[in-house]
């Protein structure tokens, strides 16, 4: 009594992982960030075909979804590296928004402890200009914020492949 069996741990985890992923994806819908958007919706997918497929014994879809965990896994890596700016990446391209818009993350102007301001723009610059935001007393920067969340989904994507391990 009191202990959860192997099934019941790859459901709780989907569940979390669903939760987790729709968080996300609320918040990269804010941000107009088209590139994470479009891959989370393949993650809600494949995650509730997982959950499928661990209530319903089916072994196909288990497979198909610890494929996906390691792709998925592989994502947030860059996410990860996107935001800390390694390897030549730099967090203020237009990457996350396939090139089509200057919107940033989220998290960049509605932080824990953030206060914005709207700078009035000089007379030759563009009205919808995004560098006349400004944004002080953050308590935890954006890309911090970002690097929490992929770390996040890849522990419950690595506890997963685990519980499937020794399922």
């Amino acid at each position: 009594m009191g202990c959860c069996t192997g099934r019941c741990s790859l459901i709780c985890l989907c569940a979390l992982q669903l939760l987790s992923a729709l968080e996300r994806q609320i918040f990269d819908f804010l941000g107009f960030q088209w590139a994470p958007i479009l891959g989370n919706f393949l993650h809600i997918i494949v995650v509730i075909l997982g959950l499928f497929g661990t209530i319903q014994y089916r072994p196909r879809y288990i497979m198909v979804y610890t494929v996906w965990t390691a792709l998925w896994i592989t994502w947030n890596v860059f996410i990860i590296c996107f935001y800390l700016e390694v390897g030549g990446l730099s967090k203020d391209t237009d990457l996350m928004t396939f090139n089509i818009s200057v919107h940033r993350s989220w998290w960049r102007e509605h932080g824990p402890g953030c206060v914005r301001r709207v700078l009035p723009p000089s007379a030759h610059g563009m009205m919808d200009d995004y560098t006349y935001v400004s944004v002080t007393g953050c308590v935890l920067d954006f890309q911090y914020l970002e690097v929490i969340h992929s770390a996040v989904q890849i522990l419950l994507s690595v506890k997963k492949i685990q519980g499937i391990l020794q399922w």
